[in-house]
């Protein structure tokens, strides 16, 4: 390698600080997680479960971050990179489950950039594959949002201080936006604009549609999983409502996973539709299927991960050897 192409020395040393940091707090994190769980609530509530109903619920987790992993396969056609399928999904899968457990931070961040750079993909790459699978992501939030809330399918508690015509204001808001980026991904003779050495780019109307989509049936699916482990006379358009203001919300208080925001808000949203016990046993058995069953699993995979990669680089070392000896 000659002096050209190596590294600079502040890029080494990002890398490693960032590496630190990492192992640093998921360990923390996890444990700060694990320590606010009441393990006897968990288990009495996927007990209070058929084994149908949580199949099923298994089924609904499965293709919701099956669509979170394709996020980046779209990013993939965004960006224009050849990383194949069987290295992007896993990796995505990873991060989403560390994301919606511990924080955009780690799972986000920390984790793509890190596992994304091990497969020799550059930063600037990295951050526009990051920066159209949160768009993504909102933009069918957005969608929904609008649609629920334009439309009134969700009722506030009165004590609340935004009331029903605010939200409904929103609601026609988010989808103005929303129509104002498919329009300008349709229409915009502009494609690019450059901001502090990034550039950004819109994406052809056929992939803004596709985000949307994958979007829009990701929001519902994990709302359709509390729907159904809720007590029969809750509505769904209700339980969707209801999820998509709780997001926002854990979103605002940058809290792990929500812990606490999503109770509360469910607690005081269906007063009078559905017991505070029986509300409660519903999002537990949404954290553990949902939130904890794929942390689970993505432990696993980014162990897979991490030796996989220690491989590939034990190789790239050697063959390096092997190349200057013989030069």
């Amino acid at each position: 390698m000659t002096q050209q192409n190596q590294p600079k020395p502040w890029i080494k040393w990002g890398k490693r600080l960032l590496t630190v940091f990492f192992f640093i707090m998921v360990p923390v994190l996890l444990f700060m997680l694990v320590k606010n769980l009441e393990w006897n609530e968990v288990v009495q509530a996927l007990q209070s479960y058929s084994m149908p109903m949580l199949l099923a619920c298994v089924g609904i987790t499965a293709v919701s971050f099956t669509l979170f992993a394709s996020y980046d396969l779209l990013g993939r056609a965004y960006t224009g990179h050849h990383l194949p399928a069987k290295q992007i999904l896993p990796l995505t899968f990873v991060c989403y489950a560390f994301n919606l457990n511990l924080s955009s931070w780690v799972g986000a961040i920390a984790l793509r950039y890190r596992l994304y750079s091990r497969l020799g993909l550059g930063v600037a790459t990295v951050t526009r594959i990051l920066t159209f699978s949160l768009i993504t992501n909102w933009l069918g939030y957005m969608i929904l949002a609008g649609i629920v809330f334009s439309l009134r399918l969700v009722q506030l508690p009165e004590n609340w201080q935004i009331g029903a015509t605010a939200l409904q204001a929103i609601g026609i808001g988010l989808l103005l936006v929303c129509a104002t980026y498919l329009l300008a991904c349709r229409f915009a003779r502009r494609r690019s604009w450059s901001w502090r050495d990034h550039e950004v780019t819109l994406p052809s109307l056929k992939l803004a549609l596709a985000q949307a989509g994958m979007s829009m049936c990701n929001w519902s699916l994990s709302s359709l999983l509390i729907f159904l482990l809720l007590p029969k006379g809750v509505d769904y358009p209700t339980v969707l409502g209801i999820m998509l203001v709780s997001s926002i919300a854990g979103v605002v208080t940058h809290i792990p996973a929500g812990l606490g925001v999503l109770e509360a808000v469910f607690i005081a949203m269906l007063e009078g539709q559905a017991s505070k016990g029986a509300v409660l046993a519903a999002l537990i058995g949404y954290r553990a299927i949902y939130l904890l069953l794929p942390l689970l699993v993505a432990v696993v995979v980014y162990l897979v991960l991490e030796k996989r990669a220690k491989k590939l680089r034990q190789k790239s070392e050697q063959a390096g050897r092997l190349k200057t000896e013989g030069a």
